[in-house]
């Protein structure tokens, strides 16, 4: 061995055991996700069922509302002030298509990024109408999401009941059973001229008894089309705040949510 051959030996021990082993840095670097104040996908029902101008109609409305000032402040009011957004079209079991990947939203250049991105994409109408692998689907994409929200919320529109894949209820108790809240955005432009054998007269009572559920889970009710960009909007200013919807002036008491208890 040279001279202070040993020297360098025992710097080299001491060295390699001060650093961290793969699975330590794997494990350093699942915990080390960006905070946020809440951890968001968007489930947007692309179904057949939906008309192209409806498909639009939704899309313009997730389009503005990334835009809306009221939208903007309410994610900037937060204690973070920042949210973090993963934006998935789904239809059928196994039709599910992420279209904006998961993004921060913290200010009015964030906001428009995630606008462009969503107004630049293609529509594509897909088969039948899967809302249990809808939510199983986005729930997994909470793993990999590289945030860490405070809250973590599907928020999935729809225009019919389930009717492909395991049953709604079983996939809703599953997300529940991981700490996400799942709130509905029930589309009900058609419920008065039923054409379907898995047409629901009620849709609404549907999304409150079997899809949404978790702590201030709630629904907001789109019955004619010019309600969809009011619509989503009030429910995305709800969600970042962690609010429940209060009924809409003039609405049906059955359509709107119970107010929280004290």
């Amino acid at each position: 061995m040279r001279p202070g051959s040993w020297l360098w030996a025992l710097f080299a021990t001491l060295l390699w055991s001060g650093l961290p082993t793969a699975s330590a840095l794997a494990q350093s670097s699942a915990q080390t996700g960006t905070p946020v104040d809440l951890e968001l996908v968007l489930a947007v029902d692309v179904s057949r069922s939906m008309d192209p101008d409806e498909q639009e109609l939704q899309r313009a409305g997730y389009v503005a509302a990334f835009r809306d000032r009221e939208v903007l402040r309410a994610i900037t009011s937060g204690p973070l002030g920042r949210i973090a957004v993963s934006y998935v079209e789904w239809a059928g079991a196994g039709r599910q298509l992420v279209v904006l990947p998961w993004t921060l939203v913290e200010d009015t250049a964030s906001g428009e990024r995630v606008s462009q991105a969503l107004a630049a994409a293609p529509f594509e109408a897909r088969r039948r109408t899967s809302i249990s692998e809808a939510l199983l689907f986005s729930a997994a994409l909470f793993r990999d999401s590289g945030f860490v929200g405070a809250r973590r919320v599907i928020d999935i529109s729809g225009d019919g009941p389930n009717n492909e894949g395991v049953p709604v209820e079983e996939a809703r108790d599953r997300v529940l059973d991981q700490g996400i809240v799942v709130n509905g955005l029930p589309i009900m432009l058609k419920q008065r001229r039923m054409s379907g054998f898995f047409d629901v007269g009620d849709l609404d009572l549907y999304y409150e008894d079997c899809v949404i559920g978790g702590f201030g889970a709630f629904t907001v009710t789109v019955v004619e089309p010019a309600e969809f960009a009011s619509a989503i909007r009030r429910k995305l200013i709800l969600e970042i705040a962690g609010a429940r919807a209060a009924p809409d002036p003039g609405a049906d008491d059955r359509d709107a949510p119970a107010p929280p208890t004290a």
